[in-house]
């Protein structure tokens, strides 16, 4: 890669004699060290601290994301039979960067704290773990003042999931009233960056020409009438692809291992969304799959895990858009179509059975409104309230002439699952 996508925002003057690491695994290192990181073996995965002892937490989940893309890269550059592609492949350090850090931007309590957060943000520019997770790694983690980390711009732009800013995405839904208990549907957050990283947006961009900057950040309606962008970089493409592998496969594991799901569930699954797919291998081997998901010993469930794993890893592609001038742009990574579908109907499957169950949801809604409890507090007085290193950058941004808004939304998200709750616990009950 051209020196431009090595580039960093802050020149550095770091005292690192003989320091012989690749500026991606200077960035890895970075992400690995990070107080942000570490938080995130207290933040829920899909089951709630607590809930049980096999869970997977975003630690965990992260840590098997950075495998699955490691695999993933493995595999493509074993694939390719032209230099010209694998001389614009991701190294292995800076794919696993960006998979390690992909969560880093999510709040407590999964979904239910980043809907809460999103609502209390409504008036202020929305709330969006994969934003918080730029905003972190760009600004907030305290590696430089006021760059983060300062990590190259390739990696910058894998962390874009979604190459748009949330006003162009996203029309509040009216609100004549706060509600007391948040819906959680009207309020799912919008999937774009803030306004106040539309700087770094730019300079990340600013190698690329005016045609592929413009095309990239274009946008579209989905079938549910929600904008949504339609494009993200090759490195983008495989870490999304191993975190919906991580989802769809380890994320089953966990609902099987824990009794979540049943193996009547599992058939009406494969009965109504498998049957009828192609793929010869699937086909031969479904109900050998079926049997070692639900058998009693612990291996068997193990090795089909690892089975599927191995399959979307060993069948992930490469191809050519033919819509950028950008190499890093105009390649994907992608799945043949049968495989698409089995990993979508797995994800979807965790989804119903797991994530829509009523007692997760039942957590999920006690944790949104811790969340939003805290927030509405903060925002009563935070200068009473805050801890006083919060205070100060809170009057920092009054004295920028912000709202300090953006400012409380950082520290809540920050928190994890278990320090939301002491923090709940003093402002609001007697018993702490």
């Amino acid at each position: 890669m051209t020196e431009e996508w090595l580039a960093r925002r802050y020149k550095e003057n770091k005292h690192r004699p003989d320091d012989k690491r690749s500026p991606y695994q200077k960035d890895r290192s970075r992400i690995i060290h990070a107080a942000a990181f570490r938080r995130l073996q207290a933040k829920t995965q899909i089951m709630g601290i607590g809930v049980n002892d096999f869970y997977r937490t975003r630690l965990t989940h992260s840590l098997e994301v950075s495998q699955i893309a490691s695999g993933i890269l493995g595999q493509l550059r074993a694939s390719q039979t032209s230099d010209s592609i694998c001389a614009f492949l991701p190294c292995r350090s800076l794919i696993e960067t960006l998979a390690l850090a992909h969560d880093i931007g999510h709040p407590p309590f999964g979904h239910g704290g980043e809907t809460a957060l999103n609502y209390m943000m409504r008036e202020h520019g929305g709330f969006e773990g994969n934003a918080q997770t730029l905003r972190i790694v760009a600004k907030l983690e305290p590696y430089s003042k006021g760059f983060g980390m300062n990590l190259t711009r390739r990696t910058l732009l894998g962390f874009i999931k979604y190459p748009q800013l949330i006003k162009h995405l996203w029309q509040v839904p009216e609100d004549n009233e706060q509600e007391r208990f948040i819906n959680s549907t009207r309020w799912l957050p919008a999937k774009g960056l803030y306004c106040e990283e539309s700087a770094v947006f730019d300079w990340i961009l600013a190698p690329l020409s005016s045609y592929d900057s413009t095309t990239f950040t274009q946008f579209t309606k989905n079938k549910n009438g929600i904008d949504r962008t339609k494009y993200k970089s090759l490195d983008c493409s495989i870490m999304e692809l191993a975190d919906d592998i991580a989802y769809g496969v380890h994320d089953l594991e966990d609902a099987i291992a824990t009794g979540m799901v049943s193996v009547h569930q599992w058939q009406e699954f494969v009965d109504t969304h498998l049957s009828n797919l192609q793929t010869g291998w699937l086909n031969s081997n479904l109900p050998r799959i079926s049997a070692q998901l639900f058998s009693p010993d612990e291996a068997d469930l193990k090795e089909v895990i690892g089975e599927l794993v191995n399959l979307f890893i060993t069948q992930a592609k490469i191809k050519k858009l033919d819509l950028f001038e950008s190499l890093l742009l105009d390649h994907t990574v992608y799945l043949d179509k049968d495989l698409t579908i089995l990993l979508e109907g797995l994800k979807q499957f965790v989804f119903k059975n797991v994530i829509r169950h009523p007692e997760m949801q039942q957590i999920e809604f006690k944790g949104q409104k811790i969340i939003s409890d805290i927030f509405a507090a903060f925002a009563s007085d935070p200068l009473r309230l805050l801890p006083l290193t919060r205070q100060a950058i809170y009057q920092n941004a009054l004295a920028q002439g912000e709202t300090g808004y953006r400012e409380l939304c950082d520290y809540i998200s920050s928190m994890t699952d278990e320090y939301a709750i002491k923090v709940h616990g003093r402002l609001f009950t007697t018993e702490y």
